[in-house]
């Protein structure tokens, strides 16, 4: 299984990526070394987590997650209700609670 997730970093800005292992990569991002991205802009906190069953699926809706506005990830992250509005496929994602994940 694989997790695709937004993160907020400590400047406000949100980066979204893809991982086997959420709370490994988050540790990644909070020891800073994660993305290049959160190496610069340094990670606050988790804000959404939608799972894919595979690799390729997972990348697919990184790559969309990544296209939207700002404004839209916010409200992806807001209301998971909008998320076939937004990301515009037929593939099934599921959200996770972020309370699963017991170490973040």
């Amino acid at each position: 299984m694989y997790y695709i997730y937004i993160i907020r970093c400590e400047d406000d800005s949100l980066y979204t990526g893809i991982t086997t292992d959420i709370p490994r990569r988050m540790k990644q991002h909070e020891n800073k070394k994660g993305a290049k991205y959160t190496r610069s802009h340094g990670y606050k906190n988790i804000e959404a987590v939608w799972t894919a069953e595979n690799k390729s699926l997972a990348s697919s809706l990184e790559y969309k997650i990544k296209k939207l506005t700002r404004k839209q990830k916010i409200l992806l992250i807001s209301d998971n209700s909008l998320f076939s509005e937004l990301i515009k496929t037929e593939k099934i994602y599921r959200r996770m609670n972020i309370s699963s994940f017991s170490c973040i």
